[in-house]
């Protein structure tokens, strides 16, 4: 790799194409984490996700080599969408509907770079990210998918609507419907983040 570490996407892609292969490994630590996160959440199953993840970067190898990327400042919509499709057609094929579960498996969080604080804060934060994963558990399918979207993946509503094939009005609608009932469940539930 060159001595300076290139700033943006395009210019990362632009090295790439003219013959630069170890450029690649810096988008790939830029949005592993959120394009990870989407997929895990999506799937619930570490190893798919894994898997998944790993088909997401050889698409977008294939893409970009094949000439047919065209930069427009968006590579990590453009990925995510990558892998929401990929996610869809896994559901395809074992012909069953896409389900966000929740688990008490840890690796999701394994994955994110929380700042490193006190064992306390720690312990805290993870107990509230696991009542917030079970409780979208319980969501509508579109509502899970726009938080997700939203919340772990960092996507515009825009960006959300283009990806499920909706208006941005409806995704705005599906993350006020399930921020609400995620209220109604904390009252319900009494619990308390």
């Amino acid at each position: 790799m060159r001595n300076q570490i290139p700033q943006t996407d395009q210019q990362i892609v632009s090295l790439y194409v003219n013959g630069d292969d170890n450029v690649l490994s810096v988008l790939v630590d830029r949005y592993k984490d959120k394009i990870y996160t989407s997929v895990y959440l999506l799937v619930k199953d570490k190893y798919l996700a894994e898997d998944i993840f790993q088909d997401t970067f050889i698409k977008i190898i294939d893409t970009i080599r094949a000439g047919k990327y065209s930069d427009e400042g968006k590579f990590l919509p453009w990925a995510i969408r990558i892998a929401h499709n990929l996610c869809v057609d896994h559901f395809r094929k074992v012909k069953r509907n896409p389900t966000i579960k929740t688990s008490d498996d840890r690796d999701i969080f394994d994955v994110l770079n929380f700042s490193e604080t006190g064992i306390d804060t720690r312990i805290m934060t993870e107990q509230t990210s696991d009542k917030v994963r079970r409780m979208i558990d319980f969501l509508p399918e579109d509502q899970r998918e726009t938080i997700i979207l939203r919340h772990y993946a960092d996507l515009s509503f825009k960006e959300i609507a283009e990806l499920t094939n909706c208006s941005i009005n409806t995704s705005l609608g599906r993350m006020r419907y399930g921020l609400q009932n995620l209220r109604k469940m904390m009252v319900e539930k009494q619990i308390v983040l």
